[in-house]
């Protein structure tokens, strides 16, 4: 590749400033000293006045085209979906709030009659409590990762 070319698209410096200013042409944003530029390159050329001849009519067909509104069905279908995911979503976090919190009571409640109780066994009631911490640090360790993994899984879009 040549020094006088740009690099990222391949063009000589000079076509690229004429690209742009045929852009500009066509949005109608071009000034009276591009116009001068452009129209002398246009006049070298006239296969780049073929081409923007192109840009303007593809630019004037985008700007008349209208999207097309979709059926009410779609629509009634659309706001159905959204409701259904938002009462799931309401649901699911009243349903972990309702579990942390009697989790954490009868956790506390468990530990406090463990601790309290002078009839167990000293190595029991350690025991006891070592195997709630763990499986509270187990549990708080794989749903971290289940959260984490779920924004960053490559797979969870793939539909069987």
């Amino acid at each position: 590749m040549s020094e006088s070319m740009k690099e990222g698209n391949g063009m000589p410096p000079q076509e690229e400033r004429v690209r742009h200013l045929m852009m500009a042409e066509v949005d109608r944003e071009i000034s009276g000293k591009g116009r001068l530029e452009l129209e002398s390159a246009l006049e070298a050329d006239p296969d780049l006045r073929n081409e923007l001849e192109t840009f303007q009519r593809l630019k004037e067909v985008t700007d008349t085209m209208t999207p097309l509104k979709p059926p009410g069905e779609t629509w009634d279908s659309y706001w159905e979906h959204v409701y259904r995911r938002l009462e799931r979503g309401i649901g699911w976090v009243l349903v972990s709030l309702g579990t942390i919190t009697v989790g954490t009571w009868g956790l506390w409640t468990l530990v406090k009659e463990v601790i309290q109780d002078s009839t167990m066994p000293v190595y029991i009631r350690w025991g006891v409590l070592a195997l709630l911490a763990g499986g509270v640090i187990l549990f708080v360790s794989v749903v971290r990762e289940r959260l984490f993994m779920q924004k960053s899984d490559p797979y969870k879009d793939v539909v069987r």
